[in-house]
């Protein structure tokens, strides 16, 4: 278990999550429940208050966990099943956003010009793959509530 929590740490670590935010991740995901305690997870990756405090103020901020308050009251965090999709969402739209700021760019620099055409060559590439995550984020949706058709080997 130790040696895949490590893996699963090391993938979202490479595609660009910072460290201690990739453990707190891994954590949550591996818990049957999808959500710990800010304490719990103090003790399960043997760190600070202050680092999960902080782990967890920049993936709520990325709409990758979310805080709700237990039945003892106590703040617990969770990873939904639905948090990919949210995730490839906010990624689409911040990539809108990048289209719409390059096409800014194209008026500034006044059409024609080298730099304002590489601005709308980048705002139509990136408009087309913002429109293919939409899209595609849209129709798998469901894969994220389905339950297996078989149990998972041990």
């Amino acid at each position: 278990m130790r040696a895949y929590e490590e893996s699963f740490t090391d993938v979202l670590i490479h595609a660009g999550t910072p460290r201690m935010m990739a453990r707190v991740m891994t954590c949550l995901y591996l818990t049957d429940a999808g959500s710990l305690t800010a304490s719990e997870l103090v003790q399960r990756l043997q760190v600070s208050p202050a680092s999960i405090s902080k782990a967890i103020a920049f993936l709520e901020n990325q709409g990758l966990v979310r805080r709700e308050r237990d039945d003892r009251r106590r703040e617990r965090y969770v990873v939904d099943d639905d948090v990919w999709y949210q995730s490839m969402m906010a990624s689409a739209r911040a990539t809108a956003q990048l289209s719409e700021t390059a096409r800014e760019g194209v008026g500034v620099l006044g059409p024609g010009t080298p730099a304002a055409t590489r601005l709308e060559n980048i705002a139509r590439f990136v408009d087309f793959v913002s429109e293919s995550i939409t899209r595609a984020a849209e129709q798998a949706r469901d894969i994220l509530h389905t339950k297996p058709a078989t149990p998972p080997a041990p």
